[in-house]
């Protein structure tokens, strides 16, 4: 090999040593620690990244709840039961959800109208849509959060929420208004 090639790499290679030390250096100084009730708080929360509580995701409403910024009762997908164990972990009342708890949902698409656009696949927050471009497209019902997101992009409107079936998952006791009303 030529002087002028070792030279080269004897030079790539001190510069990335100085370069991984600074870097290595500077990730320790200027660490930055996360929030650990918010890390308690999204561990909680449903996952689901559908955006109903008012925030882009799970973990932007996670460190609003921790600041005090937002209630604790608005993650639908988690309905009561976070609202109670997010009350339980801050050591306030629960409060009932924000809005109307509806029975659970799933989504599911009509074979004979879904053109295979893909769009509905992209807007679902949790992937439970499947299909390719032109080809029909599924919904994966243990992934579907019941959010509706893939309801507005669909150009054909063959996408429709359906009740989820009663099982010991999703049973809960009817409110007193639905008690009167049976």
């Amino acid at each position: 090999m030529s002087s002028a090639v070792l030279t080269a790499i004897l030079a790539m290679t001190t510069l990335a040593a100085v370069l991984g030390l600074l870097l290595g250096y500077s990730a320790i100084r200027f660490r930055v620690e996360g929030d650990p009730i918010a890390d308690q708080i999204d561990a909680l929360l449903a996952q689901s990244q559908c955006g109903q509580c008012g925030y882009p995701g799970c973990r932007p409403y996670a460190e609003a709840v921790a600041k005090g910024e937002a209630a604790i009762n608005k993650c639908i997908p988690g309905g009561e039961a976070t609202a109670r164990a997010l009350a339980d972990l801050l050591g306030r009342e629960p409060e009932p959800l924000e809005t109307e708890v509806q029975a659970p949902k799933v989504a599911l698409i009509d074979d004979q109208a879904c053109i295979g656009c893909t769009l509905c696949v992209q807007s679902c927050p949790v992937d439970a849509i499947v299909g390719a471009a032109k080809q029909l497209h599924g919904v994966l019902a243990a992934e579907c959060t019941g959010c509706g997101l893939c309801l507005a992009p669909c150009p054909v409107a063959c996408i429709r929420m359906v009740p989820v079936g009663s099982d010991l998952a999703h049973w809960r006791w009817p409110a007193p208004t639905e008690r009167l009303a049976a």
